[in-house]
């Protein structure tokens, strides 16, 4: 009898659960944890009060990224909570025998960035980490989410998850994406289309033409924000761009296990015939770059649209939207292109990889940050900083008038003083704006790289589209 055709997601699934009994939670296996320092400490405070070891360290490994600064890493941490959370992580690894990649440690970074980077992150495993953006790992077509701190001392003491299976829920991007739109404004489509709430009880899987044409960078981006869409993971089947990304790095499988893992991986894409609880279909020809103007993800336009008026919204949805234009200070039915801006925002999970560092120097190359602005751009890893620098991407920010900076968290959560000043307003290619997010009182927009460094150099959210097509001779002439 032939086999039912399945998706990934329940090829994944069905591999990795241990025990399961009907209407409840299956035991799920859990291949990698992923730990930093400010989700962690009552787990292993919880360990400790219980007697327990870590069932196995070696599936285990913790980073510094959130509280750390992104100044002078010699200078004193002036943030006390942030000292103690780094001096607390950095306790336990030891206690407990855990890898870490902490201050100082050429590949420390930002611990959805750092997975990747070292081959830790690898198709058809299933990954958690106490932090909502473990969905970035799905780009490798893996079950990647994040948990609570009761959960990941469940996952410390026993390697193990306790999961109800999530419905599937198939986002297909098709068409090609234009010049001057990027994987940012796909996911920020989406959700802006679905709502905030869309995916619940879901996970994403992102597929079709524009999708197998991003790379491994732009893939991370998309299921980075799936939790944002409500779901509880975003999933890719990985391809030949997946193997070659993999290969040689630190972690990934070497020789004759190379092969093996490769032989295996190709088995977990989606099979003809499977079928999805959902499905809805986005034309990539059509996407321009999106921006938010509210306080969740979810509101957001393109950046040539207007700003929604009361009456295009369901009646359910005006209180909510009445509430977002008055904390952000815009008036419904106006544009969002020509916004003041104070800050600039260019890192995090989403946004703080190479190819965003490039993305955002081909914008500001010869150019010059618009009187009065600040902008910040943070290496999403010390591996991404020392790439930046030795291709000269930091001369081109400091050229600019942009700060160039250490890796970490840093504006993303409004850490270290990193922060948006109350009634600011910034754009940022970090993944959420809620009030407060960014720095009390502070007013994000949310934007790709390429929409953010253009709007660096006009001052005012800006289409990346009239500078990616302008002669830069013309831009540095204006300033």
């Amino acid at each position: 009898m032939a086999e039912q055709p399945r998706t990934i997601l329940e090829k994944i699934w069905d591999d990795h659960v241990v025990a399961s009994d009907p209407g409840a939670p299956a035991i799920l296996a859990i291949d990698l944890h992923l730990v930093h320092e400010v989700t962690s400490p009552q787990a292993f405070t919880g360990l400790r009060e219980r007697g327990l070891k870590i069932r196995k360290p070696g599936q285990t490994v913790a980073t510094a990224d959130h509280s750390i600064p992104t100044l002078d890493p010699s200078l004193p941490i002036a943030d006390e909570l942030a000292r103690k959370q780094l001096a607390q992580i950095e306790e336990n690894c030891r206690e407990f025998g855990i890898p870490f990649h902490g201050k100082g440690s050429p590949t420390r970074g930002i611990v959805h960035v750092i997975g990747p980077e070292l081959g830790l992150t690898q198709p058809g495993m299933t990954i958690v980490c106490g932090d909502s953006h473990t969905a970035t790992h799905g780009a490798f077509g893996a079950l990647a989410f994040g948990i609570g701190t009761s959960e990941i001392e469940m996952v410390l003491a026993t390697q193990t998850l306790l999961q109800r299976k999530p419905k599937t829920f198939r986002v297909e991007v098709t068409g090609r994406l234009q010049p001057g739109v990027g994987a940012k404004d796909i996911i920020l489509a989406l959700i802006a289309r679905i709502g905030i709430g869309g995916g619940t009880g879901h996970v994403f899987e992102y597929t079709s033409s524009a999708i197998r044409a991003l790379s491994m960078e732009e893939r991370m981006t998309v299921c980075n924000m799936s939790i944002e869409g409500g779901a509880r993971a975003g999933l890719i089947a990985p391809d030949e761009t997946t193997f070659a990304y993999l290969k040689g790095r630190k972690f990934a499988p070497q020789g004759a296990a190379w092969d093996a893992a490769v032989a295996r991986w190709r088995k977990l894409p989606t099979d003809a015939g499977a079928t999805y609880d959902r499905t809805i279909v986005i034309d990539g020809d059509r996407l321009e770059p999106m921006v938010t103007y509210g306080t969740n993800p979810g509101m957001g336009v393109a950046v040539t649209g207007q700003i929604p008026a009361l009456s295009d919204v369901e009646p359910g949805a005006r209180d909510d939207l009445e509430r977002a234009l008055a904390y952000m200070g815009l008036e419904a039915g106006s544009s969002i292109a020509g916004r003041k801006l104070d800050v600039v925002f260019i890192g995090s999970c989403t946004n703080g990889r190479i190819e965003d560092m490039r993305a955002a120097a081909s914008v500001l190359r010869g150019r010059h940050v618009a009187d009065g602005l600040r902008v910040l751009v943070v290496p999403g890893s010390q591996q991404v900083k020392a790439q930046a620098e030795s291709e000269g991407l930091d001369e081109v920010f400091r050229a600019a008038g942009a700060e160039w900076r250490e890796s970490g968290c840093s504006m993303c959560i409004a850490m270290n003083g990193d922060q948006l000043e109350p009634g600011e307003y910034g754009i940022s290619t970090s993944n959420r704006n809620f009030q407060g997010r960014q720095g009390k009182g502070g007013r994000t927009f949310l934007a790709s790289p390429l929409t953010a460094a253009a709007s660096a150099v006009t001052g005012v959210v800006t289409d990346p589209r009239t500078l990616v097509a302008a002669p830069q001779s013309s831009a540095v002439e204006a300033h």
